[in-house]
């Protein structure tokens, strides 16, 4: 069984129980990692605390370097990483590499620049000097959709503000983040400023949230259990930064490439097997161009084949446990009781083997359907008609608890604008803009606080002090 990483060292956990990992596809046991327990997460906040003084007083410089070599290490082992994370969590090897492994490792270099371009220390205001400092130890709790990403997504701008950190990766699929702390050890990353503690989150993140020695708390996953975060961490008034659940709209207007647009959706609802927080899941599309729209949406379906995520004819791979595979199952057929007309995929098993499930469309949908509401996790694409015009269409986007993400179609990029710019979410693509790993990610609604990414991830783990002259 493998190791905690704590205080710079590879160390038992004190627990000695395990979490099997298990590979999606063949359902098979492929490794064992330690289900750690609140004493492992003391020593862990304690090498944090211990660590701080010294790290955040290192020049930024200093530590962007420390962050660029990890960045550079990540690069020249993507091939391994990639192969982990699909025997991990059942992403198809392309997407492994590209946009799990190879995306990741461009964010992280993203920080090792930005800690040696940022103003720290700059700025005035009348008499008084302002000052950027950061916000102290970190606890990075992470999910298993995007298991690399989201790390990189916390632990580098943390550790680019000079914060010290404690990672509690998800014990689904933890295989990356093990992968990862090898790699910062070996760039020599200062003992303590990095830890890492598996398993359980009502065990390892609980102890985490509500550890007095915790000044921030960076979460990714569920809304419900995003509550349950910040309702834990209101107890020491701590920092908390939440990306959370989505149910993200793309709106078609009727002067849009219609086919364009529904290629494009379809690829984003069903990217990593639709488990992806801001997937694009529901397509609202015009009345008059409709039919069309689902005939397009039930074609491009069809080019999803399930399969070996080895497979380099595979497009879709297995979701990511049997829980994960009888929620879609139980959203699919809680559309068809709901009077949505299933037009492509279902509930059958594609495979004897393996968590998979059809790539699945559903048309006639109905804003206020359970399917149409709430987040499914899974490669189900709902289409949505409206009638009455652009209001009409920016409502039904608006009409869940999320907002995310989402997408605006239309004939003029000016005119797409100004509906993205109604659109109560956190990011919007226009005419199929491509994701920008260096631009601020976040929720609006209950889809969470704060931004991840870029300049204003970096600003998460910042506190502001201003000193009177």
């Amino acid at each position: 069984m493998r190791h905690l990483y704590l205080n710079g060292a590879w160390r038992a956990s004190a627990s000695g129980e395990s979490v099997d990992v298990v590979n999606p596809a063949t359902e098979e046991t492929v490794d064992r990692v330690p289900a750690g327990s609140p004493a492992d997460v003391e020593i862990a906040v304690a090498a944090a605390r211990a660590a701080l003084p010294s790290w955040s007083s290192t020049a930024a410089a200093e530590r962007g370097k420390i962050l660029s070599a990890a960045a550079e290490l990540i690069r020249e082992r993507s091939d391994q990483i990639a192969r982990i994370i699909t025997t991990d969590m059942g992403a198809p090897y392309n997407v492994a590499m590209k946009v799990q492994t190879l995306m990741p490792a461009g964010v992280l270099a993203s920080y090792g620049q930005l800690a040696e371009t940022y103003d720290f220390e700059g700025g005035r205001v009348g008499n008084s000097r302002i000052f950027r400092e950061p916000v102290g130890v970190v606890a990075a709790i992470t999910p298993w959709n995007y298991p690399l990403h989201q790390i990189v997504c916390k632990v580098g701008p943390a550790l680019a503000a000079g914060c010290t950190v404690v990672l509690k990766p998800s014990e689904v699929a933890p295989l990356a983040a093990f992968a990862l702390a090898g790699i910062l050890d070996e760039v020599g990353l200062p003992a303590g400023v990095f830890n890492m503690v598996s398993g359980y989150g009502p065990v390892v993140g609980e102890a985490l949230v509500t550890h007095p020695d915790v000044d921030m708390v960076s979460f990714t996953g569920s809304t419900r259990a995003g509550r349950r975060v910040a309702s834990l961490a209101a107890e020491t008034v701590k920092r908390v930064a939440l990306e959370l659940g989505g149910k993200s709209a793309s709106v078609v207007l009727p002067d849009a490439d219609l086919a364009a647009a529904t290629k494009v959706t379809v690829a984003n609802a069903f990217l990593n097997s639709g488990q992806t927080c801001s997937a694009w899941t529901r397509m609202i599309v015009h009345r008059d161009q409709y039919d069309d729209a689902v005939g397009l949406a039930v074609a491009a379906a069809r080019k999803y084949t399930v399969g070996d995520p080895f497979d380099e004819l595979t497009r879709l791979g297995p979701l990511v446990s049997a829980a994960q595979r009888d929620r879609v199952v139980h959203y699919i057929n809680r559309g068809q009781e709901e009077g949505a007309r299933l037009v492509a995929g279902g509930t059958d098993r594609p495979l004897e083997r393996g968590f998979y499930v059809e790539p699945t469309v559903f048309a006639g949908v109905e804003p206020g359907m359970v399917i149409e509401q709430e987040e499914i996790f899974g490669p189900v694409l709902t289409i949505i008609p409206y009638t009455r015009g652009e209001d009409e269409a920016v409502a039904i986007a608006n009409g869940t608890p999320y907002g995310l993400a989402g997408a605006v179609w239309a004939g003029g990029e000016e005119h797409a604008v100004s509906v993205a710019r109604r659109l109560r979410t956190g990011q919007v693509a226009v005419n199929g803009g491509q994701f920008n790993p260096r631009a601020p990610f976040g929720g609006y609604k209950q889809s969470g606080l704060g931004r991840e990414l870029g300049e204003f991830g970096l600003e998460e783990y910042l506190e502001i002090k201003s000193v009177q002259l």
